[in-house]
């Protein structure tokens, strides 16, 4: 049970975050009721949270210029402890502050200049006086990994963070010029339609995020810019991994969070962060969330008004979110003055009774699903949810909706207008009678089927579920238990299911147990696959040694080949250089080379723009070689100035160049790079394999640089 601190500290955060002073005194009144002592300890409190942040936001320089007699100190020489943290010309670390952008709950944002090692313009975000600096900066630097992971056109990156000379904590992002997505919306008359195409490609950058194993926990409008790139609009996902990097827990395991405190904004937050503060929270949070975000879209309104909710106390504000149901989109704009719903209605370019009836039904019941306050009943990833959206738009049946089978043929009718026109007039005599009875009978042996295969993909997906919860519980023997009652993988793509295998892949394989690894990565793959809008990512780069470690080279050649098929269009040099080096594990054969033809080229003009990276010269020298170029891939390959001997990618580069410089008959020279790499290597696999980083390699980029190794061995001897 909280203690009266907790709750006390509970209380200031809240109330921290209530910027209206007559709001914050009406919370103030409604939160301390009768409890003098405790409202006047919050007053003292929160006036001498705001005199410190007045101190921090005055003006040295103006200061100075009405002292006449003394002079002006330079920005960069004003003391930390006094100086303008808003004013134009100071420095924090490499970063010169411009210009006050903007202000939020836990933080101002400023514009400013990145002086080092390149010049631009970033956003950078300086964190509220009274949150913890080691708290904050211990939790992000657990988290700066996986957020350098997502590389995706739709989220804003989180370039560096730190902390000033004060300890106060800071985040530098990638700059959006943008607008919020509502307000772009509204200002531009989309309808119905390109609201939906815009809230899709937002989904697809959370889908994104959450594949890389991180959740947003603050999705809002204003977390979701509009930016205008030539005449097309791209929404840019903003603050992403910020709430968690403040709210997480630190090493020891201590909790950042106080008890109550809301890590989030609870018009947008869903039951569980409520409810728990934060901290039991998953990816359907996040899911909850965009339906609330695609709610206001719709309806221009939120499902929970803001301002209503502060008004309330701490406890009622969470029974609100938790047990009141929000009325369904159409039913909101049922209840609007009439006055009021043209206005809705003439901003989505529509009239307000086909509004009305264009919500009413898939749309009501796809936010209903994403909204739901069991979160076991909403989507189970953002996937589903955008593909809902997606069935919608292309008048196809909606998951969300109960399907009855009237509904299913209402949804057949009108994708097939005309011939269903045509089609009743000439069979109109044939269906009646016992052609009526047959349809019936068939289509209801069909439901029948189709429940028990749903049932049976529910409890599969139930078992993986089960699975993923005792990984992070760190109890991977016990999930990759639960897994082996998994006999065939799931039908439909399943965040859950890539997490839960991938997991215990990873650490089946770090045990080097190569057979069973490749069995959990083949479920990997194929849930992959699955998804419509997945890029190719390092999970083919597993796959593909495992299959090479279990000497399973017909499945390595199917596996390449269907790989190629795949993506044989791709233009991204990241996913074709990762494609790359996944086929050419082994010489492939005449017709694999042909079909990796456009790729190869793809894959060269992208190294052309990154030249000294070492992990990029890997998949183009190794494609250079295995096409017979020798002195082509030896310069590729050559190590770079500096590169580090505790790196996979360097010793990858030494295998293949000494096989290239063995063809062109530089055999001393050879040897002395194959002997570099096996050093490497060796030295690699004596340090206990480990899951890895982006910098020395993951286990996978070892295992791969002892394949190449092997093939060294075997052809310089």
């Amino acid at each position: 049970m909280p203690s009266p601190q907790d709750i006390e500290k509970a209380l200031f955060d809240t109330a921290l975050n209530l910027l209206d002073p007559e709001t914050r005194q009406a919370f103030l009144t409604q939160a301390c009721g009768a409890d003098a002592t405790l409202r006047e300890r919050l007053e003292k409190l929160l006036s001498a949270h705001d005199d410190a942040e007045r101190f921090f936001d005055m003006d040295p320089l103006r200061t100075a210029r009405e002292k006449v007699a003394e002079p002006v100190a330079e920005p960069a020489q004003i003391d930390e402890k006094t100086r303008d943290l808003a004013g134009a010309g100071v420095r924090i670390g490499r970063y010169k502050l411009i210009e006050r952008m903007g202000e939020g709950g836990c933080g101002v944002v400023y514009l400013a200049e990145q002086e080092e090692p390149v010049r631009r313009e970033v956003a950078l975000k300086i964190i509220r006086l009274g949150m913890d600096t080691e708290r904050v900066i211990a939790r992000f630097g657990m988290e700066r990994q996986s957020l350098a992971m997502m590389s995706h056109p739709n989220i804003a990156q989180v370039l560096d963070a730190g902390a000033t000379e004060t300890g106060r904590p800071y985040f530098v992002m990638e700059l959006v010029r943008g607008v919020r997505i509502t307000e772009y919306c509204d200002q531009h008359g989309l309808d119905l339609p390109s609201r939906l195409a815009l809230f899709i490609e937002v989904c697809l950058a959370i889908q994104h995020a959450h594949q890389k194993g991180i959740l947003h926990r603050d999705i809002k409008p204003s977390n979701i810019l509009v930016v205008e790139h030539g005449d097309k609009a791209m929404p840019k996902v903003i603050d992403f991994g910020i709430a968690k990097a403040i709210e997480g827990r630190l090493a020891g395991g201590r909790t950042a969070t106080s008890i109550g405190q809301f890590i989030g904004t609870p018009a947008y937050m869903s039951p569980e962060q409520a409810e728990n503060g934060g901290m039991d929270v998953d990816t359907r949070s996040d899911i909850y969330s965009l339906g609330a975000l695609l709610y206001e879209l719709l309806t221009g309104r939120a499902p929970f008004d803001a301002n209503e909710l502060l008004k309330l106390g701490v406890e009622q504000m969470r029974r609100e979110l938790c047990e009141k149901e929000p009325p369904r989109p159409s039913k909101l704009l049922l209840s609007l003055e009439s006055a009021e719903l043209t206005e809705v209605a003439q901003k989505r370019r529509c009239e307000p009774a086909r509004l009305i009836a264009s919500l009413k039904g898939d749309l009501d019941w796809i936010v209903t699903n994403a909204m739901e306050k069991d979160r076991q009943r909403r989507y189970a990833t953002v996937n589903g949810l955008a593909l809902d959206v997606q069935r919608y738009l292309r008048n196809q049946p909606v998951s969300a909706r109960p399907p009855s089978r009237l509904y299913w043929l209402g949804k057949l009718v009108r994708r097939n207008r005309v011939a269903f026109a045509a089609g009743t007039a000439v069979a109109a005599a044939l269906v009646i009678g016992l052609g009526t009875s047959t349809v019936l009978f068939f289509r209801e042996r069909e439901a029948r089927q189709q429940q028990a295969r749903l049932l049976a993909e529910a409890e599969k997906n139930a078992t993986i579920t089960r699975a993923l919860f005792l990984v992070r519980e760190g109890k991977p023997a016990e999930a990759n238990a639960v897994l082996e009652e998994v006999r065939t993988p799931p039908q439909r793509p399943s965040f859950d299911g890539v997490s839960a295998f991938r997991a215990v892949g990873d650490w089946l394989a770090v045990q080097q147990k190569w057979q069973e690894a490749a069995r959990r990565y083949a479920f990997v793959i194929h849930l992959d696959q699955l998804d419509i809008w997945g890029a190719v990512t390092l999970d083919y780069q597993a796959y593909a040694v495992l299959l090479m470690e279990t000497d399973d080279f017909p499945a390595y050649a199917q596996f390449c080949r269907t790989t190629v098929a795949r993506y044989a269009g791709e233009s991204n040099g990241d996913a074709v250089c990762r494609i790359l080096k996944s086929c050419l594990l082994r010489p492939p054969d005449a017709e694999l080379i042909a079909a990796l033809q456009p790729l190869g080229k793809t894959g060269e003009h992208w190294f052309a723009t990154h030249p000294n990276n070492p992990w990029a010269a890997i998949p183009v020298s190794l494609w250079r070689y295995r096409c017979g170029d020798y002195r082509s891939a030896a310069e590729i390959a050559l190590p770079r100035e500096g590169q580090s001997d505790a790196s996979a990618a360097t010793a990858t580069n030494c295998a293949i160049l000494g096989m290239a410089l063995f063809h062109e008959g530089k055999v001393e020279e050879a040897r002395g790079n194959l002997e570099r790499a096996r050093k490497i290597v060796n030295e690699g696999f004596t340090r206990r394999l480990d899951v890895g980083n982006g910098v020395q390699g993951y286990w996978y980029d070892w295992v791969f640089a002892r394949i190449l190794l092997r093939e060294a061995e075997s052809t310089i001897r």
